[in-house]
């Protein structure tokens, strides 16, 4: 489901998405509706735009996670520097992206999000470490906090702040999705977060998502 306040953003992305294989809009909305909407349509993934003048994206994230299975939610914004965003994503979303998201990338980001997977294109995350300095500075704390991890956990780990879901991860670690699940868990007990979303951002604040890394995660899986 995409909800935006531009019908044509509404319709772009539509087309978009209804042409790729597997994924079907089941609904649009502007901010006034979408809660209902969402309610009655109980899409797997929301598209949902950060900043609307009658309902804004932060309201209806609120008003859809009481829901008993709510659904997986990307917010989508324009700003590059948009304050927002941290409260979105310590709000129960599973990443955010730009609006000007290529079609090919958007298809395969709604596909991670329906596997329950991390989204943050690197556009949109570049922006977010530029524009909220203590997003993405190292703490000592929170680095330290890395530190207690396994050299699998930090796999995991990395692979969390890809976006891949359990399964995948297991895929490519050779892992059963059961075990990667119970890497997860120790992972957000042990840097004391809630989300995903919330340890794939200290992954990036604590350096772990450079080239050399993502090689090294691959290299231990074989």
């Amino acid at each position: 489901m995409v909800v935006d306040d531009e019908a044509l953003v509404r319709s772009g992305f539509q087309m978009i998405l209804n042409a790729s294989d597997g994924i079907q809009v089941v609904a649009t909305a502007e901010g006034a509706q979408a809660a209902d909407v969402i309610r009655r349509e109980m899409p797997d993934v929301v598209l949902l735009d950060i900043r609307m003048p009658d309902v804004d994206g932060l309201t209806v994230l609120q008003q859809i996670q009481t829901l008993p299975e709510p659904p997986h939610v990307a917010m989508l914004t324009t700003f590059d520097t948009d304050e927002y965003i941290l409260t979105a994503l310590r709000s129960g979303a599973a990443g955010f992206l730009l609006k000007d998201t290529e079609p090919e990338q958007l298809a395969q980001l709604v596909r991670t999000l329906a596997a329950g997977g991390v989204v943050m294109s690197p556009k949109a995350s570049r922006a977010l470490l530029r524009s909220h300095p203590g997003a993405g500075a190292p703490q000592d704390a929170d680095v330290a906090r890395v530190g207690l991890l396994s050299d699998r956990e930090r796999d995991v780990l990395v692979l969390v702040a890809e976006g891949l879901s359990n399964a995948d991860i297991g895929t490519r670690i050779h892992l059963s999705a059961g075990t990667v699940k119970d890497h997860v868990s120790s992972i957000l007990t042990k840097l004391r977060v809630s989300s995903r979303v919330q340890a794939a951002l200290l992954a990036e604040r604590a350096g772990l998502l450079s080239k050399n890394g993502d090689n090294a995660a691959r290299d231990r899986g074989r």
